[in-house]
């Protein structure tokens, strides 16, 4: 499943207090429902950490928002 991330990259905007994740999955690896099938917990659980501490957590997986 790890081997599906061909990218990631974490920008974190100051000015705006967002966090914000952006990630390339090779689909050819695995499908989407497959790898948010086992990691969305953990996103959600981002976008949680992200409110209390005041900012705005963002995804974009495949240049598509998700969160």
């Amino acid at each position: 499943m790890n081997y599906a991330i061909t990218e990631s990259k974490l920008k974190i905007e100051k000015d705006r207090s967002v966090i914000a994740l952006n990630l390339q999955v090779d689909e050819k690896i695995c499908s989407m429902y497959d790898y948010f099938e086992i990691f969305l917990g953990r996103m959600m659980l981002c976008r949680k950490s992200a409110e209390i501490l005041g900012t705005t957590f963002k995804l974009t997986v495949n240049g598509r928002k998700v969160l």
